[in-house]
């Protein structure tokens, strides 16, 4: 059986994976989504772009559904803390994915233009709301977030819901949405063509290029933002417990691991150069080659924000040693073990039918296969 300081890193890297996934697969719908009222004018233009997801969107919900899962099994610390402490912004992410079953499945049952202008625009507060606000709370992360344990390890939330909602979180909020909707673009052009494909294309463009500035500026801007070290001994195998170190807060504090693996360079410069490679393919109309340099972009600017936090998960404004980490916000060794074996057996087999799932319906989605489908067709 693997030690447990190393499953405690694998489940770090694990959970590090499924958000990664999910920006991906998930987030393609969500770019779509966004794009939706832009880029197609009439009906059937807008059925076109639905059906480029609708036969895929509810499978790639899996990424959701098991990266919560797996932070509830991995982290239940980080799960009940950042649960309690951005309940609301949840609820809201929630609510806004409510719209996207109803709007798939109702938007074309009546022939109303009227019934489905709101469906459409239901389907776009499904894509755009929940990277934004996935993007403020990495920001929030990013700063740290107000709350403390008492004796018996309950944590209290001392925030606000408007208090989320400060300038750095929401630039991180615009870095997340112009990801997503770059990613969503990568994948639309890739499916459609004509007039749809070229005004996805424009919109790509921009999506990018607010993503890289919007990201370089926050880079710069984080320099500035006291981060966190743990300054007390550390014993990676000791069984959880958050209050048994002492951490301090330090102005460039979140550089440091750049510092001491200079390797780590590399993730902020694939999110920069996987979005402007993207964004050449797609003009040059290499729509396949462009999603992955999407995808690979998305891979570097989560994996900035994983590599800048490290060890620290979920830090603490108010009890600094309070601030969860990768060492003692786990499960225990055993949970961890079983969950590791179970995630190399299942994974595999979600990547193959995932797969499969996706050569099967590829190929472009036509204005005539709308039409030649009408009653059958999202």
């Amino acid at each position: 059986m693997l030690d447990y300081p190393t499953l405690k890193i694998i489940w770090w890297l694990l959970v590090g994976v499924l958000l990664v996934g999910f920006a991906i697969m998930d987030g393609h719908d969500m770019g779509v989504g966004t794009l939706l009222p832009f880029v197609a004018k009439g009906d059937t233009e807008r059925r076109v772009v639905i059906n480029t997801v609708g036969p895929h969107w509810d499978g790639n919900q899996v990424w959701f559904i098991t990266g919560g899962g797996a932070i509830f099994a991995a982290w239940p610390l980080v799960y009940a803390t950042a649960f309690s402490g951005f309940y609301w912004a949840l609820l809201a992410v929630l609510w806004a994915l409510f719209f996207r079953p109803v709007g798939f499945d109702y938007r074309s049952k009546l022939h109303n233009p009227t019934w489905r202008a709101t469906w459409d625009w239901g389907l776009f507060v499904g894509g755009f709301i929940p990277p934004v606000i996935f993007g403020v709370a990495f920001g929030n992360l990013l700063q740290g977030v107000p709350f403390q344990f008492d004796d018996y390890l309950i944590p209290t939330y001392t925030g606000s819901f408007w208090a989320l909602l400060n300038p750095f979180a929401l630039l991180a909020g615009v870095v997340s949405s112009a990801m997503i909707t770059l990613q969503g673009a990568t994948y639309l052009a890739h499916r459609t063509e004509g007039v749809i494909q070229a005004r996805t294309i424009r919109a790509g463009t921009v999506a990018a290029l607010v993503m890289v500035v919007g990201f370089v500026a926050a880079g710069f801007w984080l320099q500035s933002i006291p981060g966190y070290r743990i300054s007390s001994a550390l014993d990676p195998a000791a069984l959880p417990d958050p209050m048994t170190k002492t951490v301090v807060r330090e102005a460039g504090a979140w550089m440091a691991n750049y510092g001491r693996q200079p390797l780590l360079w590399l993730l902020p410069a694939l999110g920069i150069a996987g979005a402007l490679a993207a964004v050449v393919l797609m003009r040059a109309r290499r729509t396949l080659l462009a999603f992955v340099a999407s995808s690979l972009s998305i891979v570097g600017v989560i994996g900035t924000a994983g590599a800048s936090m490290f060890p620290f998960v979920m830090p603490s404004s108010t009890q600094l040693a309070a601030s969860l980490t990768v060492w003692d916000s786990v499960s225990s060794h055993l949970t961890l073990a079983i969950m590791f074996w179970a995630t190399l057996v299942f994974m595999p087999i979600v990547i193959y039918y995932t797969g499969w799932a996706y050569r099967v319906m590829r190929g472009k989605v036509t204005e005539q296969q709308i039409r030649d489908n009408e009653h059958v067709a999202y």
